[in-house]
């Protein structure tokens, strides 16, 4: 999965269904969603991208984005937040999150 910053974020995210996973290296929890998330960009293929935003090096878009408690994941579609979660979530619940979006 990519990571991207805020040199790119708004390029990469203002087209189609994005999910957003804020997380930091040193995070447990984000370390455990990790492979969930890629399991699911798998499964959603071209319907969905996924991103990372690191907020130690962008607390810029994680201020933006009033995150609070890390991982956390935003579902955009078009640019615009259409829902969120905090915590690790199984890979049953993120799929359900992510067709709230479609």
């Amino acid at each position: 999965m990519e990571i991207i910053t805020k040199e790119n974020f708004k390029e990469k995210v203002s087209e189609g269904l994005v999910l957003v996973d804020f997380f930091a290296d040193w995070c447990g929890p984000c370390k455990m969603l990790a492979p969930v998330l890629e399991k699911l960009a798998r499964e959603f293929g071209d319907d969905l991208k996924v991103y990372k935003v690191n907020v130690d090096n962008d607390m810029e878009i994680a201020s933006t984005f009033k995150v609070v408690s890390i991982p956390s994941l935003f579902l955009l579609k078009d640019g615009i937040v259409v829902n969120s979660t905090m915590g690790f979530q199984k890979l049953d619940a993120l799929k359900e999150f992510v067709k709230s979006g479609l």
